[in-house]
């Protein structure tokens, strides 16, 4: 080996790293026995509007779920492909149901992309 070999560089690079001695961080001080912090709720989510799109590479065929309220203050969840689709509507809902709606699609669908990302990848890998 030659004084210039990448390896001996790498090697001593590790080396150093393994050398040092541990860092010992100070642990935080415990918190003082008294009254609990009052932990403040979320505001609650405005349902009309609320709006989430799913996963994907192209927007045309992306799924996108908003709520509208109507004139009687029932509320729909439209929900599209891309962003010229007719949307197909689920409703009349409360607010809480459309907003919990809208969730449960977009987690699904998040759900349903990851899976066809894995299940592709793994092809790719194994052959």
């Amino acid at each position: 080996m030659n004084e210039s070999d990448p390896t001996d560089h790498a090697l001593a690079a590790i080396a150093s790293i393994l050398e040092k001695p541990e860092t010992i961080l100070p642990l935080e001080a415990p918190a003082v026995a008294g009254k609990p912090e009052a932990v403040e709720p979320p505001p609650p989510v405005e349902a009309d509007g609320y709006s989430k799109t799913g996963p994907g590479p192209l927007q045309a065929i992306r799924f996108k779920w908003t709520v509208r309220r109507d004139d009687n203050g029932d509320y729909f969840v439209d929900e599209t492909i891309g962003d010229s689709s007719v949307p197909i509507s689920t409703g009349p809902l409360t607010g809480d149901a459309a907003v919990s709606l809208v969730d449960e699609r977009e987690s699904e669908a998040r759900r349903r992309f990851e899976g066809i990302k894995r299940d592709m990848t793994a092809r790719d890998v194994s052959g």
